[in-house]
């Protein structure tokens, strides 16, 4: 039995708005497409009809969603929300926003894979981090609701409370660690106070490097944060101490933090996948480098991704060579399946010269928002596309968007981060190198980093749209970001303005070639059993050193590895590699063994070292044949040396055995 067919529901917003309902049933061809006045009052009934049916349900509006999900409580069918109103309908363009709105329609009917949760238990435990009596004010806030104690550091003249209902110590917390449920810290200049404090505190003797546990850690210090990215550290509160308003939400905000929380496994990691070391050299860093609350450390030859303080940035996947690390809210694919169904339904519906809005829901949405209801909100071919975390995007959405025919992107920041955007600067510059080289012209990568939704139209609005492709990609593919990459690059490649071969890339990029000094290198291969892409590869039948730029991702673990320091790294894009075959980057004659002649090396190679030991080592001298086992394979060296009855120990003096305690204790006696 055929599915039922997908139902949208497109409102007027009591015609504040004008959607055209007939050109939406013609996009959306596959859909029952209906157009209501007040969906969400007087035309209720329609949705409750609509949701009692089979299929996927989309309505055009978030505002009233909490009311539409209450009536269609128990359905089992998909429900989404789509913001027409403040995204397209609200704007001095609205009645141009139709492409728009089928292509936000569009976007919401691909389906969104589930992600997994990582949980996380606290047992209402909170240490109070402070420096005056406000600490102890919070801790008897919380009092009633959590297991406090009360640090002090540095105190000055604190009035013993009263009575004592939690613990203040006094303590200087010198290093932290953990996350919500398992905080760690050390803490220096430990006391407790002593009982027989009068008017005002006196503790004991400090000791140092004591471990303090707890599950909450409230920090009202005025200090240096604990943690870098403290904002994105769950369980850690921090606020000023001289802002009664901002300690009071701190201690409210503590106060719900007891119990079990899902939070989102932001990040899927394959460690066999993972570039980063070999024999204890190191390779690729960029997730280290990244990271703003360092939840990735190194572990061997692999790194590991703590999902309990990872906070979700996403720019380890992002910047990820070998796709190791992927971002699963959503994942990579499932990103550029809403990339594609957008634009090209945008497209379709008669829209041009697309600019495609990455932002994330807590500060783009607002702006939007604010935009609609104050100004003149979006312009008609502006795509707002809603992620996580803008930095979670990599290149290959980038390259995609334009491949489906994007005329420009742009990613909308806060004026200032919560964290370093280090990673998603590498991004735009990479994808600013690639899309320019191809022909796309003005600045067609680019942010808007800004807290003020006037500010934000006024860019957008200033847009020159690049130009674009004249007919897009259709390609839809599954699989890791790394595979993603390559067939978007492909793709934009195909159908650019100006196609070209090679482009150069910025330093760090995952895409290049290897240069190698063909004289210096000894096809030692030491390159070639590190490199964890297999880009650098032998021969088995001679000596031989390949390489396949589309395998490379720029680790620069042959580099490290390389004894000679012969190879060096050349970030670029040729996009003939991947049909290319390996390239041979050195060749050379075999060394055959005299006795079997079975190759066991590289010829030049054994006629140096035989040239370099010949008379100069006392094993080898001139004019003796006992340098041919030089020239020999590791088993015909052996049955030679035990032919000849060799004795490497020959005319050795014997060594003098090791003085023990004994002789020394003889030598002593013979004295006396």
């Amino acid at each position: 039995m055929p599915d039922p067919r997908q139902t949208i529901l497109i409102c007027s917003c009591e015609d504040t708005m004008h959607p055209d309902t007939a050109a939406l049933k013609r996009t959306c061809r596959d859909s029952e497409v209906a157009g209501f006045r007040q969906l969400c009052r007087a035309e209720l009934d329609h949705f409750r009809d609509a949701a009692k049916a089979g299929g996927s349900l989309i309505v055009g509006c978030t505002q009233e969603a909490a009311r539409f999900a209450e009536q269609a409580e128990g359905r089992s069918g998909k429900l989404e929300f789509v913001n027409l109103r403040e995204t397209a309908g609200w704007s001095t363009e609205g009645r141009q926003a139709t492409p728009k709105m089928a292509a936000l329609l569009a976007a919401a009917s691909e389906p969104t894979p589930d992600f997994p949760f990582v949980a996380l238990s606290s047992d209402g435990v909170i240490l109070i981090y402070g420096c005056n009596e406000v600490a102890i004010e919070a801790g008897q806030l919380l009092a009633d609701h959590l297991d406090v104690t009360v640090m002090i550091t540095k105190p000055a003249q604190i009035t013993p409370p009263a009575t004592t209902p939690f613990p203040i110590v006094q303590g200087t917390i010198r290093n932290a660690k953990g996350h919500l449920g398992a905080f760690e810290l050390t803490v220096d200049g430990y006391s407790a106070p002593r009982p027989s404090s009068r008017a005002a505190l006196v503790f004991e003797a400090p000791r140092n490097g004591l471990t303090s546990r707890c599950d909450i850690v409230l920090d009202l210090s005025g200090g240096t944060p604990l943690f870098p990215a403290h904002d994105l550290r769950d369980g850690y509160l921090r606020a000023d101490p001289r802002d009664p308003a901002a300690m009071l939400r701190t201690v409210l905000k503590a106060r719900d933090l007891v119990g079990s929380f899902d939070k989102p496994k932001y990040i899927n990691f394959t460690a066999s996948l993972c570039a980063h070391s070999r024999s204890k050299l190191t390779g690729c860093h960029r997730c280290l480098d990244l990271c703003p609350t360092s939840a990735i450390r190194p572990a061997g030859d692999y790194v590991e991704i703590s999902a309990e303080i990872c906070a979700g940035c996403g720019q380890c996947a992002a910047a990820c060579p070998t796709g190791a690390a992927s971002y699963a809210l959503p994942p990579a694919d499932a990103l550029l399946h809403r990339l594609r169904a957008m634009l090209l339904t945008y497209r379709e519906a008669g829209g041009s010269n697309a600019v495609v809005l990455v932002h994330d829901v807590q500060h783009g949405s607002a702006l939007i928002d604010a935009l609609a209801r104050h100004g003149d909100g979006l312009p008609a071919n502006v795509l707002p596309f809603a992620v996580n975390e803008v930095t979670q995007v990599g290149l290959e959405a980038v390259v995609a968007s334009f491949a489906y025919g994007a005329a420009g992107l742009r990613f909308l920041l806060r004026a200032r981060p919560l964290h370093d955007i280090a990673g998603l600067s590498q991004t735009i510059a990479m994808s600013d190198a690639i899309v320019s080289g191809l022909g796309f012209s003005g600045r067609p990568v680019a942010t808007i980093e800004t807290d003020d939704p006037d500010v934000l139209g006024d860019a957008l609005r200033a847009i020159e749209p690049a130009r674009s492709v004249e007919r897009p990609a259709t390609f839809k593919t599954v699989g890791k970001r790394r595979d993603l990459l390559r067939f978007a690059l492909h793709e934009l490649h195909r159908v650019a303005p100006a196609p070209t071969d090679v482009i150069a890339l910025p330093e760090g990029a995952p895409l290049g070639a290897i240069s190698v000094n063909v004289d210096g290198c000894t096809l030692c291969l030491s390159c070639v059993s590190v490199c964890p892409t297999g880009a650098v590869r032998d021969d088995p039948e001679r000596p031989m050193l390949k390489f396949i730029e589309d395998a490379c991702v720029q680790c620069g673990l042959c580099q490290s590895t390389c004894p000679e320091k012969v190879i060096t790294l050349t970030p670029q894009i040729d996009f003939r590699a991947a049909r290319a075959p390996a390239r041979i980057i050195k060749e050379e004659e075999p060394a055959l063994c005299v006795r079997c002649n079975k190759p066991f090396g590289v010829k030049s190679t054994i006629d140096k070292i035989a040239a370099k030991l010949e008379g100069r080592h006392w094993m080898y001298p001139a004019g003796e044949k006992r340098l041919e086992v030089v020239r020999m394979c590791a088993d015909c060296r052996v049955i030679t040396m035990s032919e000849q009855q060799f004795d490497p120990f020959k005319d050795v003096p014997a060594r003098a055995p090791p003085r023990t305690t004994d002789d020394y204790l003889r030598q002593r006696d013979n004295k006396d």
